[in-house]
């Protein structure tokens, strides 16, 4: 017998009466949700994944969207969501893929820790009348300099100074790589970093011959599958980021499904058109530290020593002992990536259940580092899950020189964040391959979008740090007597370092 239908997951309404009959909501959907029959538009829920393109693009505002109408019996244990995994699995034999990060409705940590600010005997900083520091060097800094007085008075810098990225704003933009999203996706990121003076980074997808204008602004990536790794795309980026693991899935490789490698994704990529590009789940030429260390400096060695050179780990228990050996393996940053930072294809199972927050990996780790005398040997990069400005202020308080943001730069650009990244019909030009969603989305006015918001973010950082009688990011960083957790338990104010409201 048949397992039957499912309830569904969202019913779409068209008010017939509001309805102009201009047939966009046909135009606009990817996902083939409406069709025309006659002179009357047929709707197919069962289809809908609430991209909310048709809603933005109807006229008249005729159209509705509700989660969940019929729902199952309700069931403490036995949820919605746990009965349709079993039922889709019972089908298919199959791995669920998702999108995005973390779904689960775990506590979000930074929305328990709040900011200080300055009162009456320590006044505050107002920023539209003082001057406020938010460049940002990321790479290794001196534990001390020395200098050489000449006689003429003088003074020459005898320590020698390694590579450092200058960044006019301690927001970044993550690594997705063409084939997640798409080319004008890749190019509308690469003017907005542009145009605000930081970095984006290229994923593990090869760099794109539109994007070499904006190589100054890249950090190319090497990842266990080296797809598009060549000696071209390795001096062509500021920096090289090896990545080991990602926060959306710790402990497996990267997957873009084949559907989405198009001709350009197969030439940049280096891979055989329309096949999947699965990345091992560990470097093969990398089972410790010490090996980290070869590649670290190999790709040093490769690039004339002229660049920083990133790791980028998944936030897990251990993430502060692995990051101290990192700093040990010539390596200029760490960069840790929480368990809720996105993903366009990803196992399910992984993304919901593997993995630590970004908050608590990242004090974590800086504790470590400034334990072992070394926390000056390193740069920390937080990801995953940087939704506002005030995340980023509580992640560089934590411990974080800078962060990277992916899903609120993509949201910037019209994401809707419906997690069917990996199926490559977005509607919105971002996460697909296909060229006419993908020419849905400008370039140059996404790239504004983009732009707008880290000045936004920057503007909003600078006010928070004037609210605290802070004038430099330098200040910030790691200043956790600035933070107080509100409703946090006892462990994980340890963990955090942070003491507790009224406190």
């Amino acid at each position: 017998m048949s397992l039957g239908s499912v309830p569904l997951k969202y019913k779409v309404t068209i008010d017939r009466e509001q309805c102009m009959h201009c047939m966009r909501c046909i135009d606009n959907c990817s996902y083939g949700v409406y069709h025309k029959e006659d002179d009357r538009i047929i709707i197919d829920s069962r289809k809908c994944t609430a991209c909310h393109h048709c809603i933005s693009m109807c006229p008249r505002d005729a159209i509705s969207l509700k989660e969940r109408p019929v729902d199952y019996r309700s069931h403490p244990l036995w949820t919605a969501e746990a009965r349709e995994d079993i039922i889709n699995q019972a089908r298919t034999g199959k791995i669920i893929l998702a999108g995005m990060g973390n779904a689960k409705p775990y506590p979000v940590i930074f929305d328990r820790l709040v900011l200080d600010a300055c009162q009456v005997t320590n006044p505050s900083i107002d920023p539209l009348r003082e001057p406020m520091e938010l460049r940002t060097y990321l790479g290794k800094k001196p534990s001390r300099l020395e200098i050489d007085k000449k006689d003429n008075g003088d003074i020459e810098l005898k320590t020698k100074l390694t590579p450092n990225l200058k960044l006019e704003t301690p927001i970044m933009i993550g690594h997705m790589s063409y084939g997640a999203i798409s080319l004008n996706a890749q190019l509308s990121l690469a003017k907005a970093v542009e145009k605000t003076g930081t970095f984006m980074g290229t994923g593990e997808g090869g760099l794109h011959e539109a994007i070499y204008p904006y190589q100054k602004n890249m950090i190319v990536q090497v990842a266990s599958g080296r797809f598009g790794v060549d000696i071209n795309y390795l001096e062509r980026g500021a920096a090289i980021e090896i990545k080991i693991g990602q926060g959306a899935k710790p402990g497996i490789g990267g997957h873009l499904p084949g559907e989405k490698v198009c001709q350009d994704v197969s030439c940049t990529r280096m891979i055989p058109l329309g096949s999947d590009a699965i990345s091992p789940a560990p470097h093969h030429d990398i089972y410790s530290i010490e090996d980290l260390a070869q590649l670290v400096r190999s790709l040093k060695e490769a690039t004339e020593w002229k660049k920083p050179v990133f790791v980028k780990i998944a936030a897990v228990h251990n993430a502060a002992a692995i990051s101290a050996g990192i700093a040990r393996s010539s390596a200029d940053a760490v960069v840790i990536d929480g368990f809720r930072g996105g993903s366009g294809a990803t196992p399910k199972v992984f993304r919901d259940n593997v993995g630590i927050p970004i908050e608590a990996a990242v004090a974590s780790v800086d504790q470590k580092l400034k334990d072992q005398g070394i926390r000056n040997k390193i740069s920390v990069i937080a990801s995953g899950g940087i939704r506002n400005s005030a995340d980023i202020a509580k992640s560089i308080a934590l411990g974080a020189d800078a962060v990277y943001i992916g899903t609120g730069a993509l949201i910037a650009m019209g994401c809707r964040v419906c997690g069917q990244c990996y199926r490559g019909m977005c509607p919105w030009g971002i996460a697909t391959q296909r060229p006419d969603l993908v020419e849905r989305l400008d370039p140059e006015v996404e790239s504004e979008h983009v732009a707008n918001l880290i000045r936004s973010w920057t503007l909003e950082l600078s006010e928070l740090m004037g609210a605290a009688g802070i004038n430099s990011i330098e200040s910030l960083r790691s200043n956790r007597s600035r933070l107080r957790g509100y409703m946090l338990d006892e462990g994980t104010l340890d963990v955090l370092q942070v003491k507790p409201v009224g406190a």
